[in-house]
């Protein structure tokens, strides 16, 4: 059993760069980042401000993404909803999210 442990360690590590470039890449491809950083507020809030304000809430992945496809409000402000339209973008886009 200790022989499996290392190898899946290290297996979940190399894959974590890979899947959080990917979700960056989804986010990119999405125009998210145009208001959206990581860690500073542009026109929008910083991506890790998202997340601490969700973390611990029910359905808060469902509901992000929710939010990230379909748009609305945000203190008094206008969210775009995603152009692509993809509830599979949106689903990666709030489980990156939420992640951080």
């Amino acid at each position: 059993m200790k022989r499996l442990v290392l190898p899946l360690a290290l297996a979940a590590a190399l894959a974590a760069p890979a899947i959080a470039a990917a979700d960056e890449g989804t986010a990119k491809k999405n125009n998210c980042l145009k208001c959206h950083a990581v860690d500073k507020k542009k026109d929008g809030p910083a991506f890790k401000e998202v997340a601490k304000a969700k973390k611990g809430k029910p359905d808060a992945e469902a509901k992000l993404a929710e939010f990230i496809l379909k748009g609305g409000k945000v203190n008094k402000e206008d969210h775009d909803p995603i152009k692509s339209k993809s509830a599979d973008d949106a689903k990666v886009l709030a489980k990156w999210i939420l992640s951080m």
